[in-house]
């Protein structure tokens, strides 16, 4: 009988491989005719053991895998295992806000403008951005998205400005050109009155000028610088002077004082002499007033009006009120030798001849009533510069700067 390897030398593994045990080798004095089959049979031993091992193995993985299936399944909302690449190759979008938006703010005359309000707006009028133009003028707008825009440019003291609408792409570097300022314009409000207007009015404040609230007071201007009266004016202001109702009263007291002391005795007495004094004298002052006041003044571009100084000296103002007889203002504002006054004075003195008794007429008449008129001016001058303006009515300011 050949003696085999010690049956203890096999085991059991708990997952039911059987595998050698460490074995002690069978020394050949205990073999003597199996020391030729032994190593086969270790041999054989040893790869039955490895295959038994390995099948079990094997099955127990498929067992495990069939179990999760089987347990992924049986639940319907557990998801599936998502499968992912290693190496996943990135997706780019489309460029946006990469574009840029820049220029140089400039005035007419090339040099630059700081400070001045920049800001970009989109072609429908929605504003986007806004800034302050840089020290050397150029402002500039980053991460711009693609489309249209304007750009618009606000500085004080120049007019503003509004770019033309333009476009603009993905990652462009636009630049706003001609971005130049002008001079703003100044905005005045100026309402232009013709002068004619002006010496309307004015003519309407004198009209109510009166002495002690009843004397006409109609040709003095406490105005300085009066406006200049038209010849349809000068003529209005005559009219209106010398058919006033107190000048009425003055030439029937004048012609009382003539039937009294029986001037131009050829005119007589009683009610026929009065009347004709009264005519002559209403004669002499409506021409004299006609001639002096509008004709001549018209015609050689005089004002006809006496114009308060209220400043001064009494010296330089009774040296004004008296030179006042003899120079006059001409329209354009000049001092200018008084000859309306004179032709018109002398003139009227003149037609006296037509209606004085024969006896006084000729050329003492018309040098008498000449010179009556300026003595009567003079005088009328001296209480116009230091009495009126005290004495009447509806004075305005003189005026003066």
């Amino acid at each position: 009988m050949v003696s085999m390897c010690p049956a203890g030398s096999l085991r059991t593994t708990p997952m039911g491989v059987t595998e050698p045990r460490a074995m002690v080798s069978c020394p050949p004095c205990q073999l003597p005719l199996g020391a030729a089959r032994c190593p086969w049979l270790l041999a054989f031993l040893t790869g039955a053991s490895l295959l038994l091992y390995l099948l079990p193995a094997s099955a127990f993985a498929q067992q495990q895998t069939s179990q999760q299936e089987l347990s992924s399944r049986s639940l319907p909302d557990t998801p599936l295992p998502t499968s992912y690449p290693q190496n996943p190759t990135p997706q780019t979008s489309p460029a946006e806000g990469s574009a840029t938006v820049a220029g140089t703010v400039l005035d007419v005359s090339g040099a630059t403008v700081s400070g001045a309000d920049v800001w970009l707006s989109r072609g429908d009028g929605s504003q986007l951005h806004t800034m302050l133009s840089e020290a050397n003028g150029e402002f500039a707008f980053a991460k711009i998205s693609a489309g249209s825009y304007h750009v618009t440019v606000n500085a004080k003291g120049f007019s503003r400005f509004t770019s033309a609408e333009f476009a603009v792409a993905a990652q462009q570097a636009y630049q706003v050109p001609n971005v130049s300022l002008s001079v703003a314009t100044a905005n005045m409000e100026l309402t232009v009155r013709p002068t004619e207007f002006i010496a309307a009015e004015q003519i309407r404040a004198e009209e109510k000028q009166r002495l002690v609230g009843f004397f006409p007071n109609f040709y003095t201007s406490y105005i300085y610088d009066a406006a200049p009266l038209t010849a349809k004016q000068k003529f209005s202001l005559a009219t209106r002077g010398t058919f006033d109702p107190v000048a009425m009263l003055g030439i029937g007291f004048a012609a009382g004082i003539e039937q009294a002391t029986n001037a131009y005795s050829g005119y007589g007495q009683g009610s026929a002499g009065y009347s004709k004094r009264f005519a002559a004298k209403f004669a002499d002052g409506r021409s004299s007033d006609f001639l002096t006041h509008a004709v001549f003044p018209a015609l050689l571009h005089q004002d006809p009006r006496y114009y308060y100084q209220g400043s001064g000296s009494v010296k330089s103002r009774i040296a004004h009120a008296v030179t006042s007889a003899f120079l006059t203002r001409s329209d354009s504002g000049r001092t200018v030798f008084n000859s309306s006054y004179l032709l018109g004075d002398m003139c009227s003195g003149a037609l006296s001849n037509l209606y004085y008794p024969k006896a006084n007429r000729g050329a003492n008449l018309v040098f008498t009533n000449t010179a009556v008129g300026l003595a009567g001016r003079v005088g009328t001058n001296l209480m116009r510069e230091f009495l009126s303006k005290r004495l009447s009515t509806n004075v305005p300011g003189d005026g003066k700067p």
